[in-house]
């Protein structure tokens, strides 16, 4: 008498989106409790943003963020009140300035990372290394599932 085959496995994606989505949102508050950074997440952000794809205008920076205007308006307020971005007129047109992360923001932006790295590196060398070679794993297809498509729109700010 021969064995059947097992069946393939049957994944509820739905679910695991839920899983994961749940995951995320718990590592991800985990993290923010570790910043200590006496800025809000949303600045926290923002001052991010800045850094990645500076210099930009505030209007660029409402996109990334995908906040509406008047409230990055705010944000860029207190970031410059702050010292952490810095804002140059463009030699071309007057109407525009450019933002920029100032030094000050980034010994911010590398406190918070370095106490959000301890923090996952203290509770991750609790694993065996099984379980970190999955985690590797994982990281890969969670990037991967970060990347915006091509055929993705680019996020839209509303007036």
């Amino acid at each position: 008498m021969h064995a059947s085959p097992s069946a393939p496995t049957v994944i509820d994606v739905a679910g695991l989106a839920s899983q994961l989505r749940l995951s995320v949102f718990r590592l991800s508050r985990k993290l923010r409790r570790q910043a200590e950074s006496g800025i809000t997440q949303t600045q926290l952000a923002a001052l991010s943003t800045v850094e990645r794809h500076g210099p930009l205008t505030a209007g660029d920076l409402a996109a990334h963020e995908q906040i509406q205007k008047p409230t990055c308006t705010g944000v860029i307020a207190t970031l410059l009140d702050e010292g952490f971005i810095e804002r140059t007129p463009d030699p071309l047109d007057g109407r525009v300035a450019w933002l920029q992360i100032s030094p000050a923001g980034r010994r911010v932006l590398q406190q918070v990372r370095k106490r959000h790295t301890a923090y996952l590196a203290r509770r991750m060398s609790r694993l065996d290394p099984g379980e970190l070679e999955t985690l590797a794993r994982a990281t890969e297809i969670l990037e991967r599932l970060t990347e915006r498509e091509a055929d993705e729109p680019a996020p839209r700010v509303r007036s």
